[in-house]
């Protein structure tokens, strides 16, 4: 009797103590200080953080991006910038990318950052995994929610842009997606491309349209090189793309409308610009034209997509480092990022940039309601961060 009483006694302690245990660990799993990371074996596994979700507007009606077009970030330190002054050049590195990312994150808190392309530079980037966590560092340890689309030399290393897009959507605070969810497509539906998805930001916390999407962010994949009538060309945005996109358009527009609810904007992102763009030469532009437009020989119906659409105002790209220019065509706006990354090629003399865009909520009798007016302007990588080329890009 003495005896099972005793079994019994020392298995409930140990029933006690396992659960202690489990309780502790599941409250070290849930403490913000914990670092996220479990031990599997020998092996650290990281738990992705991700940010406070829905994106929406700030309690002052506010939502700020910032655009990093061509970061080109290779493997560091070991990195040599281009196109800079020959006093700048022997200390001159990838760092001095990171550094530059940091600054503009500090100076314009922004509510969320777009990577537009050509975030490594492949041929300097022997483990692309490895550059690609450096180039999207200062975005993690910020905090913020971001997103990235792929260029024509991310995947020059040693991924492929499924692997690349698949990497970057499990990164601390990303909300890229590399495809389309499948509710977003028809059952027979293939999307051209890596990393087209589509984010909602919703009203501000409060306001009669907190729960509601006044305004959507396209990302869309524009390839890398292609072939095209034996002709070696670059990427070009597929009809499946833009079919997706006027599905997601109509399924936006198509919600209740009343006046205080119209249809939401969008802004569309993506890499290589449209061959249209090249029209803006001829036209009045903000900001400067000074090169080529790099462009695939195919002109897909990008553009008439857009306006047939109704909801895109405004359109960010990179590709081409040396223009930073805003143009409008048939009504809506192309916008260059201007090169960002010191590994990039550039200008000597013409500073590095950022571009900054903002959107701006109506302010209604007792609330916040849809959005008034998008904004940009550029940030330049000097000693003052100055503050160049302000414009008005949409105002309902």
């Amino acid at each position: 009797m003495d005896s099972y009483n005793t079994t019994k006694q020392k298995n409930w302690k140990n029933s006690l103590l396992y659960l202690t245990f489990i309780v502790a660990i599941l409250h070290l799993i849930h403490q913000s200080h914990f670092s996220r990371k479990l031990i599997i074996g020998n092996e650290k596994v990281h738990i992705k953080k991700n940010p406070q979700l829905p994106l929406r507007f700030r309690s002052d009606g506010t939502f700020k991006i910032l655009q990093v077009a061509d970061m080109h970030y290779g493997s560091g330190t070991i990195t040599r910038c281009r196109d800079v002054l020959a006093s700048e050049f022997e200390f001159c590195s990838d760092l001095n990318t990171t550094m530059f990312l940091k600054r503009i994150i500090q100076a314009e808190t922004p509510d969320f950052i777009a990577f537009t392309g050509d975030n490594i530079f492949g041929s300097s980037a022997p483990d692309a995994a490895e550059s690609l966590f450096e180039a999207f560092g200062p975005a993690m340890e910020s905090g913020l929610p971001w997103a990235a689309i792929l260029g024509n030399h991310d995947q020059e290393s040693t991924m492929n842009r499924e692997e690349l897009m698949s990497l970057i959507s499990h990164m601390d605070y990303s909300v890229s997606q590399i495809n389309p969810l499948a509710d977003s497509l028809t059952d027979s539906a293939k999307i051209d491309g890596f990393g087209n998805y589509n984010l909602r930001v919703y009203g501000a916390p409060g306001s009669i349209l907190a729960n509601s999407s006044v305004l959507n962010l396209f990302f869309l994949d524009s390839g890398d090189r292609a072939v095209y009538q034996g002709i070696r060309t670059y990427g070009w945005i597929k009809d499946s793309q833009l079919q997706w996109m006027r599905r997601v358009s109509h399924e936006l527009q198509g919600q209740e409308q009343d006046p205080l609810h119209p249809t939401p904007p969008a802004l569309a992102f993506f890499h290589i610009p449209i061959p249209e763009v090249r029209q803006l030469f001829y036209k009045e532009i903000v900001g400067r034209f000074q090169e080529g437009v790099a462009c695939s020989r195919v002109n897909s119906p990008v553009l008439q997509t857009f306006v047939s659409m109704g909801d895109v105002k405004a359109v960010f790209i990179g590709h081409d480092h040396k223009n930073d220019f805003c143009g409008n065509l048939d009504g809506i706006w192309f916008c260059y990022g201007g090169g960002f990354g010191y590994h990039g090629y550039g200008k000597v003399g013409w500073p590095r940039r950022a571009r900054i865009i903002l959107a701006e909520l109506q302010k209604g009798k007792m609330s916040w309601t849809s959005v008034q007016r998008i904004m940009t302007w550029k940030r330049l990588d000097d000693e003052k961060l100055s503050k160049i080329d302000e414009q008005i890009l949409w105002n309902r």
